[in-house]
């Protein structure tokens, strides 16, 4: 009779990806310097992966106490423990407005355009839209400032975490183990295998895509329009 399996944890270390990876390339990891680049590859491919949109694994929800008067959050008051914590965010996508009595309120995101614009930014009332300033050391901006202590409840898309050590094993869900050893190899290829350039950013391009579609939420859409009766 066939045995099968027990076990479903299969995963990479930083090394093994790296040399799947220049296999692909038709190489082999021959010094200490091919698993440097390697690392340094994959470095930069996660920082590009931060530019093609929402990665729900990397969505934390955070929950900041906001006094009477407050107009905006930066620092620890915003994310995290240290000053330059706030770096990790890279967007903010859902906030709402918890009152003393936890009823919770949605807010609206507005430009920075809209935000500029407003004539007495210090106009007191329960927030009820925000800026995000995307800057290196980011701020929320609220409108109108609070009237009394609220909470403020958020959801950051943060940065993912570096490969580290080489037997780190990658911060990422198992479904992308395959997007990241086929980038890691197209990487690698542009340094040392220009031949297979074409072959290889199709394949990480597929498997990207494969994942991508995976990484969403499970929720119907429905649109309705918005009917506009003009007067006689």
């Amino acid at each position: 009779m066939p045995t099968y399996s027990s076990t479903a944890n299969f995963d990479l270390s930083i090394d093994d990806i790296a040399e799947e990876a220049f296999e692909r390339c038709g190489l082999q990891t021959r010094s200490g310097y091919d698993i440097k680049t390697a690392r340094r590859s994959i470095n930069l491919m996660l920082a590009e992966w931060a530019n093609r949109g929402l990665n729900l694994w990397t969505i934390q929800k955070q929950e900041k106490a906001i006094a009477a008067t407050t107009t905006s959050l930066a620092g620890t008051s915003l994310f995290g423990s240290h000053a330059d914590s706030s770096q990790q965010i890279i967007d903010i996508t859902d906030v709402v407005i918890r009152d003393s009595s936890n009823n919770e309120y949605s807010t609206t995101s507005i430009s920075r355009s809209t935000y500029l614009n407003y004539t007495v930014k210090t106009t007191s009332g329960r927030p009820t839209q925000y800026y995000f300033e995307r800057t290196i050391n980011p701020t929320l901006f609220l409108y109108p400032a609070a009237d009394t202590t609220y909470t403020l409840v958020y959801y950051a898309l943060v940065r993912m975490k570096d490969s580290g050590a080489y037997t780190n094993n990658a911060e990422i869900p198992f479904r992308f183990l395959p997007c990241l050893t086929a980038g890691l190899a197209y990487y690698i290829a542009m340094k040392k295998a220009p031949d297979r350039i074409q072959l290889l950013k199709q394949i990480y391009e597929d498997e990207f895509q494969r994942a991508a579609a995976q990484d969403g939420e499970r929720t119907s859409l429905f649109l309705t329009p918005k009917v506009y009766l003009p007067s006689a």
